[in-house]
């Protein structure tokens, strides 16, 4: 199994950057890919961006992309996501989650392992 830790979030104004990471442990000698999710109040979990284990394949959401960039250092078991450019839409629970295999998903119930989530909120 692999555990995972979300950090970085925050209160940022609108047009502000945050980077989250997503420490990983456990049973991490094992290709895994990572994605990031995320959850407003009253709505369904989203996907945000996803990255295989090699970062050959990287996908976003198209209401994050060219604002959103994910990013894995291997060496150190850690995901990240840059998010430049915050908007207030962009205000919710973020959550980094994986699965083994190089494979990649856009659905949330493909994946196996989830963080706690981090709180990101976005002030207009």
């Amino acid at each position: 199994q692999v555990q995972l830790v979300e950090s970085g979030g925050g209160l940022v104004q609108a047009g502000g950057s945050l980077r989250l990471s997503c420490a990983a442990s456990g049973r991490t000698d094992r290709w895994y890919t990572v994605a990031w999710f995320r959850q407003a109040p009253g709505k369904e979990r989203e996907f945000v961006a996803v990255a295989t284990w090699n970062s050959g394949t990287t996908a976003y959401a198209d209401s994050v992309k060219g604002r959103f960039t994910i990013s894995r250092d291997n060496a150190k078991n850690t995901v990240f996501l840059q998010m430049n450019s915050l908007k207030a839409e962009d205000t919710a629970t973020y959550y980094c989650a994986a699965v083994y295999g190089s494979s990649w998903y856009r659905v949330y119930h493909a994946y196996d392992y989830w963080g706690q989530g981090t709180q990101v909120s976005v002030s207009s």
